[in-house]
């Protein structure tokens, strides 16, 4: 809450590139939006990578650690005045920022009203911010989850507020191994993002743990220090941030591989959707999933813009998703 909170006052500010990483050019549509965001909200603003999921139009939507705000007025104006927007933050000052804001936005979108809303609290504890279960369909974050002692709890209460067949998108910072007392204990290294970073392969067996499917990478880049005394203090330890996607599927879902045709339907990727790493669906190309992606397609917000059979010829081949 100090270094976040009082500390820093602009992106200036930070002493390394983990929380202004990104991994890949912006769409148009994301660029437009984030020019018709206030000033103050984007100087306040510490994220990483890239958080703005497809298929968004009248969503409701959690960001967890949403700071000043800059991605919830983005996610806003691209779910659209029916869709919902929720930020929660620990830091008074931040969550001032972002709901200081909220007339300018509204009316600079065109909305009669609001259809943002930004609360204080924490996100390992989302119920004391009255946050019920199954009541979004997306959740994100933004370089934040590192910043929690607790990661399990948080991974527990995204997978608890979202819906079945929801999705938690987010970006963080990970770790080459697991992190020596010493770089957890150091004060400035936690708040620029690293100290707290999980073991990358711990990320798998949490969310295993809480119910989620295998996280699927969407992007990833390495993290440059480029300070002496905090590379000294760091050591041989790599760390890169990466955007991952887990969702919430409902076990009836779950069947055998399939063939999957994308219809070309979400706006802005028209002609293709890249879906992770190692997936990309162009319009009306026949693509043999396994049966994790198939239930993945079938039970979320993508089942409207898919047609899924199934079977296939090479079904049986795993997707490779992670």
């Amino acid at each position: 809450q100090d270094y976040y909170g009082k500390e820093l006052q602009k992106l200036e500010d930070l002493k390394t590139n983990a929380c202004i990483a990104s991994a890949r050019p912006l769409p148009k549509a994301v660029r437009d939006a984030l020019e018709r965001i206030h000033k103050e909200v984007v100087a306040r603003y510490y994220g990483c990578g890239l958080v703005i999921p497809e298929c968004l139009t009248s969503r409701r939507i959690l960001d967890l650690g949403s700071g000043s705000g800059r991605d919830c007025y983005l996610l806003s104006q691209l779910v659209g005045e029916r869709g919902h927007v929720t930020g929660i933050d620990m830091t008074e000052g931040q969550v001032e920022v972002a709901k200081k804001h909220i007339p300018y936005h509204m009316d600079k979108f065109g909305y009669r009203k609001p259809n943002v809303e930004f609360l204080q609290g924490y996100m390992e504890k989302l119920g004391d911010a009255g946050l019920a279960d199954e009541s979004y369909d997306i959740v994100i974050s933004n370089c934040v989850i590192n910043l929690a002692p607790d990661k399990r709890a948080v991974l527990r209460e995204a997978y608890r507020v979202l819906k079945p067949g929801g999705e938690m998108y987010f970006s963080d910072i990970y770790a080459s191994q697991r992190l020596s007392e010493a770089v957890r204990k150091h004060r400035v290294l936690w708040g620029e993002c690293l100290a707290g970073a999980l073991y990358w392969k711990d990320l798998y067996s949490i969310a295993e743990e809480v119910g989620f499917s295998p996280p699927c990478l969407v992007t990833a880049s390495p993290i440059t220090i480029g300070d002496k005394e905090l590379e000294g203090i760091i050591g041989d330890c790599h760390f890169v941030s990466a955007t991952f996607r887990l969702f919430k599927v409902p076990g009836s879902s779950r069947a055998g591989p399939g063939q999957v045709i994308y219809n070309g339907g979400i706006v802005g990727h028209e002609r293709e959707l890249v879906f992770d790493a190692n997936l990309t669906f162009k319009e009306g190309e026949v693509v043999d999933v396994d049966a994790e992606m198939a239930a993945i397609l079938q039970s979320s917000r993508f089942a409207e813009e898919f047609l899924i059979r199934d079977g296939g010829a090479n079904a049986a081949t795993p997707q490779g998703c992670c």
